[in-house]
């Protein structure tokens, strides 16, 4: 069974950090570009960060350039999103999915809450 299982999420006040997993299994997920997007309330999901197979290529929003780091560790099947610099507006529930700037898949885990708050 596919799954991907994002975690990390939690309570961080403006300016800080944390760092989000996302564990994939059922898939060879070393073989598919990986991705994270975001979804707030009454809104869509929306693509955060995006990594190429081996890593080498990132592509980020405008919104969080600079700020968040994505990266994948293909031997455990983890991707990463490092967010450092928080803001208010990255308050989010977070969800991975394979593909580079679209989602390849129509399956959505539970996703990991972010809270940004004083």
């Amino acid at each position: 069974q596919v799954q991907l299982v994002e975690s990390g999420g939690g309570l961080v006040q403006p300016g800080g950090s944390l760092t989000l997993s996302c564990a994939a299994s059922g898939f060879p997920f070393s073989d598919y570009a990986a991705s994270w997007y975001r979804q707030v309330p009454g809104e869509g999901r929306k693509l955060v960060a995006a990594i190429t197979q081996s890593g080498v290529t990132k592509k980020y929003a405008d919104s969080v350039k600079g700020r968040f780091t994505i990266s994948r560790d293909n031997a455990k099947n983890i991707l990463y999103l490092q967010m450092n610099s928080l803001k208010r507006e990255d308050t989010a529930v977070y969800y991975c999915n394979i593909g580079f700037l679209t989602p390849m898949w129509g399956y959505w885990g539970q996703g990991t809450q972010v809270t940004v708050s004083s």
